[in-house]
C-alpha cells in the first residue's frame, strides 16, 4: 500500500483561499503591462512574456518540492497546499485554453513549454487541438507520441479514502503510442510502448494499458 501524507487542516482553508488569488494576480500583472509607457508592440510583448513566463518559476519550484511525496496526499496537508499553489499557477491557462493552442501552432514549442514546467516530453510529440492538461509538470511522454483531439490528461484526482485524499502521479505514455481522441487519462495511468488506445477511453487512476487491455495488476 503506498504511503499517504498526513493531514494538518489547521489554517488550510484560509491558505487555500489566499492561494486562489494567484490567478487574479497573474491576470492583473499581464493587463498592467498594457499600460506601461512603452510602444504598443513592446507592451504586447511584455504582456505575453508575463502571461506565459511569470508562473513558470514558482510552478517549477513547487513541482520539484512534490517529487518525494506519496501518491495519496491528505487534503489540507502541507504537501496538498504545495500542490494547490502549483495548480493555481496554471489556472489562467485552463480558463483561456486558446493561449496554449497558440503555442501548439509552432512545432515543438508546446513540448518545450511542458518541459519547463517539469514534465519529460520526448521528441516529435504531436498535440492535437483541444488537448487539456491539468498538471503541466506531471507528464512522462515518450518519443513519436500522438495525442488525439480533445484528450484530457489529469495527473490528479480527488477521492475519499478514510479521509479525502488527492491522488497525484505522472501520466506516463510510452514511445510511439497513439492516444485516441476525447480520452481521459487520470493520475498514474501508464500506456505501453506502441499502444493505440481507443477513442473515448476512460482510464481510472493508476491503470496500466497494454495490447488494448487494462492489466489486472494496475491497482
Amino acid at each position: 500500500m503506498p504511503g499517504k501524507s498526513s493531514a494538518d487542516p489547521k489554517g488550510a482553508p484560509l491558505a487555500m483561499l489566499l492561494l486562489n488569488l494567484l490567478p487574479l494576480l497573474h491576470a492583473a500583472g499581464t493587463i498592467a503591462c498594457l499600460f506601461t509607457p512603452l510602444s504598443w508592440p513592446q507592451r504586447i510583448g511584455l504582456a505575453a512574456a508575463v502571461f506565459y513566463l511569470a508562473p513558470l518559476m514558482p510552478g517549477r519550484l513547487l513541482r520539484e518540492s512534490l517529487r518525494g511525496c506519496p501518491r495519496d496526499i491528505a487534503v489540507g496537508s502541507p504537501a496538498f497546499l504545495r500542490w494547490w499553489a502549483c495548480f493555481q499557477c496554471q489556472v489562467l491557462f485552463l480558463r483561456f485554453p486558446a493561449a496554449e493552442e497558440l503555442l501548439r501552432m509552432v512545432p515543438g514549442l508546446y513540448s518545450l513549454w511542458l518541459r519547463l514546467w517539469g514534465s519529460r516530453i520526448g521528441k516529435l510529440t504531436y498535440w492535437a487541438p483541444r488537448t487539456i492538461i491539468l498538471d503541466r509538470g506531471f507528464l512522462d511522454v515518450g518519443d513519436h507520441v500522438v495525442i488525439g483531439a480533445g484528450v484530457r490528461l489529469n495527473p490528479h484526482v480527488m477521492e475519499r479514502d478514510e479521509v479525502p485524499v488527492l491522488r497525484l502521479a505522472p501520466v506516463k505514455i510510452g514511445d510511439r503510442a497513439l492516444i485516441g481522441g476525447y480520452s481521459l487519462l487520470t493520475a498514474g495511468t501508464e500506456i505501453a510502448d506502441d499502444e493505440a488506445t481507443r477513442a473515448f477511453l476512460i482510464s481510472p487512476p493508476f491503470s496500466r494499458w497494454k495490447n488494448g487491455k487494462r492489466l489486472r495488476d494496475s491497482l
